[in-house]
């Protein structure tokens, strides 16, 4: 089984010089982040008109403008990558299901984009001149979204995770044609194959020549004349794929990843949808997560914190074994490093910090009582504070800030 890529995670040094030398995807398109959904398109439109190569024939450096704010509107304009792109930068996007990680070539764009401008070249719009690059409509597969649940050590190490997962797949009678054989197409007559229809008209300024997709193929070009009996024409049937899914460490609650690709199949041919996973964590019995911390609650006998002892504790890697000293008040935080969570993309780790809590028995028998009825008066069972013990909230700002 052929195991598909998670999109959005690099971890390989070699890639970070690379995200540093792209550009801001706002800056591209000169907006800002909080602008809305019609404003990015509205960006976008200006500088794709501007870098057009039919406005810069031969001009590579406008070409490459042209790819620059394509890929800028493919992130910006899909509320789920403009998310991770806004939480983890152009690392969030490597292979996001689309053209974050810098790979794309005209075709794809106007397929992708056309109708931004309403057709093919957004000039035959505008100014009634230029050639139409390609005007048959890609139909796309809708998203999948499906949740996997973590334990905590799943998350620090990373996890691959096989989900069977149940999406519209692609018909393996007619290969997602939705003919019944190669024979059964015809061009489209409206549109003569083109995929899409122009209209001239006429205004003070001119002929204003407009194009828009066909109304009969919907932009396909051809038409089924006789349709696949399994799937109806529709080139996709309802099934079941398992799907290998590499988690990333370091991930948390409410993060989604993205699996260009292996979303539902798109009709006849499309390009398919991509697999949002959403994460879930599972509580750990006795480690609590704080960011990239993991926090134990540690609880030791009044004799232990007077004579000080060696104590085994879990951790995200085992058990390990730590020393507590003699005289350690309640309270008190011990830090072990590098035994937290991983950062995404990162190779810093957190700690795990231990609060060591003192356990006053709740019920003490005749010989004990009498035993702590001794030493209730003794000097060095008064409580004496001195002025470099850190009160809680002085240690909590400090293990925190």
């Amino acid at each position: 089984m052929q195991q598909a890529q998670m999109h959005i995670f690099k971890s390989a040094p070699s890639h970070i010089n690379k995200y540093m030398a792209k550009r801001d995807y706002y800056d591209i398109l000169g907006i800002t982040k909080g602008a809305s959904a019609d404003e990015i398109k509205k960006a976008y439109r200006k500088q794709a008109i501007k870098f057009h190569p039919d406005k810069n024939p031969g001009d590579k450096e406008a070409e490459e403008k042209f790819k620059e704010a394509a890929e800028a509107y493919e992130i910006l304009s899909s509320p789920e990558k403009k998310q991770r792109y806004d939480q983890f930068g152009h690392a969030g996007t490597q292979g996001a299901g689309g053209y974050g990680g810098g790979h794309m070539n005209m075709e794809d764009i106007f397929s992708q984009f056309g109708d931004v401008f309403g057709g093919g070249s957004p000039f035959e719009s505008f100014f009634g001149g230029g050639q139409s690059r390609g005007g048959r409509r890609t139909a796309r597969g809708s998203n999948l979204r499906i949740k996997v649940k973590l334990n905590l050590e799943e998350i620090a190490k990373g996890a691959e995770k096989k989900i069977k997962v149940n999406k519209q797949v692609v018909c393996t009678t007619c290969d997602g044609s939705g003919a019944k054989d190669r024979s059964s197409f015809h061009t489209c007559s409206t549109c003569g194959g083109a995929g899409s229809v122009r209209r001239v008209t006429n205004t003070i300024l001119g002929q204003m020549q407009t194009t828009s997709t066909c109304p009969t193929c919907n932009g396909e070009g051809t038409q089924i004349t006789s349709k696949c009996t399994v799937c109806h024409g529709d080139g996709v049937v309802r099934g079941e794929e398992t799907i290998s899914i590499n988690i990333p460490a370091g991930v948390s609650e409410g993060m989604q990843l993205s699996m260009g690709g292996k979303g539902n199949a798109a009709p006849r041919g499309g390009v398919p949808g991509d697999l949002i996973i959403l994460i879930e964590e599972i509580p750990h019995e006795t480690l609590q997560r704080e960011g990239n911390n993991v926090v134990y609650d540690l609880h030791i006998s009044f004799i232990d914190a007077a004579l000080g002892a060696s104590v085994e504790v879990p951790t995200i890697d085992g058990k390990a074994k730590i020393k507590i000293e003699p005289g350690t008040q309640g309270g008190k935080i011990l830090r072990l490093k590098g035994k937290g969570v991983p950062e995404v993309n990162s190779y810093h780790r957190g700690d795990q910090l231990i609060y060591v809590n003192i356990w006053t028995p709740k019920a003490l028998s005749r010989e004990e009582r009498d035993l702590m009825e001794k030493l209730q008066d003794s000097p060095n069972f008064r409580p004496q504070p001195g002025k470099h013990e850190k009160s809680f909230f002085e240690r909590m700002k400090e293990y925190f800030e």
